[in-house]
């Protein structure tokens, strides 16, 4: 599997919305991303989408699709993130361990992600993991799978 990058890195004070891009998250071990609505949130403490899946609403013509858009922590490019298999291990940067935990999820009712976005790709193409290893991840780090 190539080697990928973090394209951004997201956070939000609430659930269920969408995430705003920073400049830095720091991920702490068996609770996920400080300042994030979903640190100590079970097996699902971080969650990722790739950039390609992000395109497949682009070409649908949903503009305006910022990083986060899909409530994602984590955005990628270049790794397949929809070959992984829970638990897979991620290493991002030189730090942060993360384990595969969920692939995609089940949504209960259309949130305000959908309504803002027309549509929703976490429950298909979204990956979420538990923290492993600490520690900081900015944009520009490398992804790769372990193993």
């Amino acid at each position: 599997m190539a080697e990928g990058r973090i394209e951004a890195v997201c956070v939000s004070a609430e659930k269920h919305v969408q995430k705003q891009a920073v400049d830095r998250v720091v991920l702490v071990p068996d609770k996920g991303i400080e300042g994030d609505a979903h640190y100590g949130f079970g097996h699902r403490q971080v969650s990722l989408l790739a950039d390609e899946s992000v395109d497949k609403m682009r070409e649908k013509g949903v503009k305006d699709l910022k990083p986060g858009a899909f409530g994602e922590n984590l955005l990628t490019r270049g790794i397949d993130l929809l070959s992984l298999q829970i638990g897979d291990r991620l290493r991002v940067g030189d730090m942060v361990v993360l384990e595969v935990s969920q692939v995609g999820k089940e949504c209960v009712d259309r949130c305000a992600i959908y309504y803002a976005a027309g549509d929703c790709i976490m429950p298909r193409e979204g990956i979420f993991a538990r923290v492993i290893e600490g520690g900081a991840v900015v944009p520009g780090d490398a992804v790769r799978k372990e193993g």
